[in-house]
């Protein structure tokens, strides 16, 4: 076996950049033993690439405030949540989170003011800023977090669900 080479930051960022690739991609099939596993070019991992139908992900869950893990992007999850009601005034303290609007409307409360998120749009919530999310309607959220980000961030309560599904 030939001598293994040092990479360039140049190549690890090619490599890396290859990889959230492969991994942004999802599969809603439901299929996960039968997708196709690539080997990366440097060999050290393998990956698998899915790609994700959301209509149909979220025609798989019916619980509120209950998000789903649907993805990973290096260290954080895509995950899928349907939200009615209001949820409780929290903030995360080393995480930001992206709230991206799939169906209905989200009102997010902040402390100096409320954001309203429609369909197709998203809000991020920098680490530290408290928010309440409220959802007057059932309305159908994407969310994009670092894996450490425990949905009711600072407060535990009966809302708070510390092992989350996989879709």
């Amino acid at each position: 076996m030939p001598p293994r080479r040092s990479i360039t930051p140049a190549e690890r960022e090619t490599l890396r950049s290859e990889l959230v690739h492969d991994i942004a991609l999802a599969d809603l099939n439901g299929e996960f033993l039968h997708r196709p596993r690539y080997q990366h070019r440097t060999g050290a991992r393998i990956v698998s690439v899915r790609k994700v139908n959301l209509t149909e992900m979220f025609g798989r869950f019916q619980d509120q405030w209950s998000p789903k893990i649907v993805g990973e992007v290096n260290d954080s999850h895509v995950k899928l949540t349907k939200l009615k009601g209001e949820f409780v005034w929290h903030h995360h303290e080393r995480e930001d989170e992206l709230f991206l609007v799939v169906k209905g409307r989200l009102r997010m409360k902040l402390r100096d003011g409320d954001l309203v998120i429609e369909p197709g749009e998203f809000v991020i919530i920098p680490h530290g800023v408290e928010h309440l999310p409220v959802a007057d309607e059932e309305t159908h959220v994407l969310l994009f977090e670092p894996n450490t980000t425990l949905n009711t961030g600072n407060i535990e309560n009966e809302r708070t669900v510390p092992e989350l599904e996989r879709l």
